[in-house]
């Protein structure tokens, strides 16, 4: 993480589809918190930053590795879906106030001045317990960030391509789609560029792709699918522990 407030808003990549928002106000919203086992986490940012808040697209490991041990050590607020926001409450004993429990349409403050509209993702989504146990976890689900100074930013989570994408670009107008690419377990770039042009958006940062093994997909194949598909969408590509400054959402 970048020492100081940011000038604007600063997205970081953590690895894998981990991402930390800074706000030139104050207040870090973490979406998918994954850092201490997660394989593509540079070794400077395992114990994550302060958390203001946390978004939780699903119960899988790789998103949700760390959300009881940040929201027990920073206090931080949690949005997920109404299932996870259960288990964190009875199972976890996060305290209910931390917790907002939502579900598709809805939308609540994640950070002063900041907005997340949950939307639906097609995915699977369960919590593996200490003991092994697989609890079901609810639908998958992915947000869609507006605030004052903030494009709005669209994170898929884990999902594949679906028509009611259109929906989603329609409804939220996202400038910046946050976009698994991995392939096996998410959508390949082919059917992300797909995902990208449904959306209307003019920027793809893609995510989950190169962790392990059976996650093939790159930003250069989406890069080539993409030119043959919107030559206008940008194609932004971080390494873990990158950051990008954002700017407002413009003309």
């Amino acid at each position: 993480m970048t020492a100081g407030q940011p000038k604007g808003p600063r997205l970081t990549y953590v690895g894998h589809a981990t991402f930390a928002l800074e706000l030139p106000e104050g207040g870090t919203l973490i979406v998918d918190p994954w850092f201490a086992d997660n394989p593509a986490c540079p070794d400077d940012l395992r114990d994550g930053p302060r958390a203001d808040a946390l978004l939780v697209t699903h119960g899988h490991r790789d998103h949700f590795g760390d959300v009881v041990r940040l929201a027990r050590r920073d206090g931080a607020r949690i949005l997920a879906i109404h299932e996870i926001a259960h288990w964190l409450e009875h199972r976890a004993g996060i305290p209910a106030g931390q917790i907002v429990g939502m579900n598709f349409g809805g939308m609540a403050e994640v950070l002063p001045g900041v907005f997340a509209a949950m939307v639906r993702a097609d995915h699977s989504s369960s919590i593996t317990e200490d003991d092994g146990t697989l609890v079901p976890a609810g639908a998958p689900a992915g947000f869609v960030l507006h605030g004052e100074g903030l494009p709005t930013i669209y994170f898929a989570g884990d999902t594949a391509a679906f028509a009611e994408m259109m929906v989603i670009g329609e409804l939220h107008r996202p400038r910046i789609a946050v976009l698994p690419i991995g392939g096996h377990y998410t959508m390949d770039p082919g059917a992300a560029a797909w995902a990208a042009k449904m959306l209307g958006v003019r920027q793809v940062i893609p995510c989950h792709w190169g962790t392990f093994p059976v996650l093939t997909g790159t930003p250069d194949d989406l890069r080539r699918r993409l030119a043959e598909l919107d030559p206008e969408i940008e194609v932004t590509e971080l390494a873990p522990g990158a950051a990008l400054e954002l700017a407002g959402n413009g003309p």
